[in-house]
């Protein structure tokens, strides 16, 4: 839908339609010939994975240096590295699309919305996002996981999935959630993987550039979006709303810091710092517009032991802008730390300009 609205006059074609997708696995070949009968500058390719093959082809147009221009997308990367396809190595540029940043809402953007049901385009202008979430799960599971035959068995992935929401913006221990799981550990690295793949998830890394102190090794790992998380967790007598709210509201502002860097021309790193003596901060953004240390608090007032972790951190890097986001509605200064209401920090993240 995006790219037949920014490529209006392009060539168009939907691999996810099955006879689409069938005529260009028996005949790749023909790509060329409705290219260069077309006469559009602009080729869009829509779920590139269904067929692998079509690279080659446009490899080869590519380098005639004809004048076309590709677009090629797709939600998975794991069948053109499981065949070893052709990924245009150092003659495309890679991009990614992520859910929508509360900035592209502008005033439509509802927090608590934002928190219960995530920000995929399909679920965020659905009459029903609830439902509309549950089915997007539901369909992609069966569509693009059991469809492909990524897993052996469906039923073994959708318990692993609800088990690793539960490390949401944590380091995971593989041993505990494979046992939970009851999988084998190989099992369970293989479903992380199909995740990776799918861009259902990513890891944060432990920031350590001139690190000062000994630091943590793990990576962090996060749901690429709120809702989905929302939806995945389990709900029991156990959990409170705080906790279940607070991990919420640490991935809705760690997608969007995500997005900031990946939509940004210039190159900037989002990860994470722990000590080893669990002094944490939850992001850490570093790139040529700067170095920010955003701590997330699921609090209406930030209290000084907020700001703890914050401090130690600008010990080190003094030159860090410090940011505390909470859930008041007040912007505050203290001790040199920019406390935000999350709606405000939000809304401001734009692509190319500084964080605050």
């Amino acid at each position: 839908m995006l790219m037949e609205h920014l490529h209006k006059s392009s060539l168009f074609i939907n691999l996810r339609e099955p006879e689409v997708e069938r005529s260009f696995l028996a005949n790749p070949e023909k790509l060329r010939y409705l290219v260069h009968g077309s006469r559009h500058e602009w080729i869009v390719l829509d779920e590139i994975q269904k067929v692998p093959s079509l690279l080659d082809v446009v490899h080869t147009l590519i380098e005639e240096k004809e004048g076309f221009k590709f677009v090629l997308t797709g939600s998975s990367s794991r069948k053109l590295k499981r065949i070893g396809a052709d990924l245009l190595g150092g003659r495309a540029s890679n991009r990614h699309l992520h859910p929508f940043m509360a900035a592209e809402l502008g005033k439509a953007f509802n927090l608590e919305k934002a928190l219960n049901f995530g920000l995929l385009p399909l679920v965020w202008t659905d009459q029903d996002p609830k439902d509309a979430l549950q089915a997007y799960i539901s369909v992609y599971l069966r569509e693009e996981i059991q469809a492909e035959g990524l897993v052996r068995n469906i039923g073994d992935f959708a318990r692993f999935l609800e088990v690793v929401s539960f490390s949401h913006g944590a380091t995971l221990n593989l041993t505990n959630i494979a046992k939970e799981c009851h999988v084998k550990r190989k099992t369970l690295e293989g479903y992380m993987q199909v995740l990776s793949d799918l861009l259902l998830a990513y890891d944060l890394p432990v920031f350590a550039r001139r690190a000062k102190r000994e630091l943590a090794v793990r990576p962090k790992f996060y749901l690429f979006d709120t809702g989905v998380y929302s939806a995945l967790r389990r709900r029991g007598p156990l959990d409170t709303s705080d906790e279940i709210n607070g991990s919420a509201l640490e991935g809705l502002v760690g997608q969007h810091l995500k997005a900031w860097c990946d939509y940004s021309e210039e190159p900037h790193e989002l990860s994470y710092w722990q000590t080893r003596s669990k002094v944490e901060v939850d992001f850490v953004v570093y790139g040529p517009l700067g170095l920010w240390a955003i701590e997330v608090k699921n609090n209406k007032n930030p209290t000084f032991e907020d700001l703890k972790s914050l401090k130690s951190f600008a010990e080190d890097y003094p030159e860090a802008k410090c940011i505390l986001v909470y859930r008041g509605n007040q912007p505050m200064k203290i001790d040199e730390i920019t406390c935000l209401p999350v709606n405000e920090f939000l809304i401001s993240l734009k692509p190319n300009q500084p964080l605050v």
